[in-house]
């Protein structure tokens, strides 16, 4: 088997259809997309990229403008018509100004000129690859990644991960940052085109008398009510993804469940008698530092071993600014599409005050400011009008992970007498609690679920704590 065969019989995460009558560059690209998780066709003419796209469905196109039989730019027409949302690259030894501007504004994804060194390229494929991973999964994905060189980071660790379907990943950041969306992205990688189930546990949120019955599930007759068997999350999660978000929350006299589970990838559900297999992905969620944690003696440092097995860290909000502006405008678009606010829009000024703010509370808070704004906004009125509000703001904090949450700034004078002492007495009890949900949760004598619901409202109470 020649090589060009062994590239395009290993499946990949994504396919790409190149057309290039350079066989050396041909070749060159086609190895570089191997690497990257991809399976490369390769055409050196247009008849037959026609012949491929008639019989096939590809994910990214890579084109030479000037081929044997024809231009590439007419075929960009063609491409774009079948596939309006596909990254479209052109690279060309002849480039032509004025055909790269019309290209562009037709929907282009970029424009490389001949020679292309290895290092632009895998970066305008990367970029191309986070457009594709953005668009292709749903819900909250599109709100947390950007085009910055840190999100194409992340989205390429994101990628080796997925390799192995079964490796466990533990997603680390702070409150907001989009750590939900980068285990649900990474599910979606796993287990490209199927139906396998993702299933998410807010452990904060589990009350620790469920925690077994809810995660292991129950036989029928387990214990007093239990009146016929019932699944649990981890049984739901079968050969799919389990997401453990705020796993820094779970007891310590509950982490020896999760320990067996993640070590022998076995489980018991109650009343029953024999073991159960788990042959799907663990991912793990946490704003803390574990290891801190485990110093403190509030975690398992045989569990935290467990976990630790592939890490990835997600920057804030403020580390990759540049993100802000297609962020706000992508949260607006979703949040007027919600209200029923069509052609809702973002003034150039605004855009610019959104991304001097440190944001304290990530994506979370943007999305909060936005829709704060939007509901304040006239409904004949086309320009959001922004509501920035930032004396509620956080005084800027360098870590990217910490216990201790950040004072707000005088924000109770901001809220009404009764909102202004919960806000204050939920901060007090953070702060005395290190940050803890379900510590301090019991402190306010409210349930965890309660706290999260509070805190949705104020997130730059949590800080780096979620």
């Amino acid at each position: 088997m020649s090589s060009s065969e062994k590239l395009k019989s290993k499946p990949g995460f994504f396919t790409c259809l190149i057309v290039e009558d350079d066989p050396g560059f041909g070749q060159m690209a086609s190895q570089i997309i191997h690497d990257e998780g991809g399976q490369p066709t390769l055409c050196a003419n247009l008849a037959a990229a026609h012949a491929q796209i008639a019989s096939a469905s590809f994910d990214v196109f890579l084109l030479d403008n000037h081929l044997p039989d024809g231009k590439g730019y007419d075929f960009f027409s063609q491409i774009a018509l079948r596939k309006p949302d596909a990254p479209i690259i052109m690279i060309t030894g002849a480039p032509d100004l004025g055909e790269a501007v019309t290209l562009t504004r037709n929907g282009l994804f970029d424009y490389l000129t001949k020679p292309v060194s290895v290092d632009d390229f895998i970066a305008c494929l990367h970029r191309a690859l986070l457009r594709l991973s953005s668009r292709s999964v749903s819900g909250k994905a599109s709100e947390t990644l950007g085009d910055s060189q840190a999100m194409v980071e992340v989205v390429r660790e994101l990628r080796q991960a997925a390799r192995h379907a079964t490796t466990t990943v533990l997603l680390t950041g702070e409150t907001g940052a989009g750590k939900d969306v980068a285990a649900r992205l990474l599910h979606q990688l796993s287990f490209p085109g199927s139906e396998a189930p993702f299933i998410a546990i807010n452990c904060a949120a589990l009350p620790a008398e469920m925690f077994e019955s809810e995660l292991f599930g129950t036989e029928k007759g387990a214990y007093t009510g239990a009146d016929k068997k019932r699944i649990g999350l981890v049984g739901a999660a079968a050969a799919g993804t389990l997401f453990l978000d705020e796993i820094g929350e779970v007891p310590l006299v509950l982490q020896a469940k999760l320990l067996r589970l993640l070590e022998a990838r076995e489980y018991r559900s109650l009343g029953a008698s024999q073991d159960l297999k788990f042959t799907g992905r663990f991912v793990a969620a946490t704003n803390r530092s574990l290891a801190d944690e485990v110093k403190a003696g509030r975690f398992r440092e045989d569990l935290l071993y467990r976990l630790d097995v592939f890490s990835i860290e997600l920057p804030p909000l403020r580390q990759r600014r540049e993100d802000i502006p297609k962020l706000a405008e992508t949260l607006l678009a979703q949040l007027a599409l919600k209200y029923d606010r069509p052609g809702l829009l973002l003034k150039q000024e605004d855009l610019s005050t959104l991304a001097a703010h440190d944001f304290p509370g990530n994506v979370r808070e943007l999305r909060n400011v936005l829709e704060r704004s939007l509901l304040r906004t006239d409904e004949n009125e086309r320009w959001l009008k922004l509501n920035v509000n930032w004396s509620r703001r956080s005084e800027p904090h360098a870590g990217t992970i910490t216990n201790t949450p950040v004072p707000a700034v005088a924000v109770e004078r901001l809220l009404t007498p009764i909102e202004a002492e919960e806000y204050r007495l939920i901060r007090d009890a953070l702060k005395e609690s290190n940050g803890g949900i379900r510590r301090s949760a019991t402190k306010l004598a409210m349930s965890p679920q309660a706290l999260l619901r509070r805190l949705e409202k104020w997130p730059e109470l949590r800080g780096g704590s979620e």
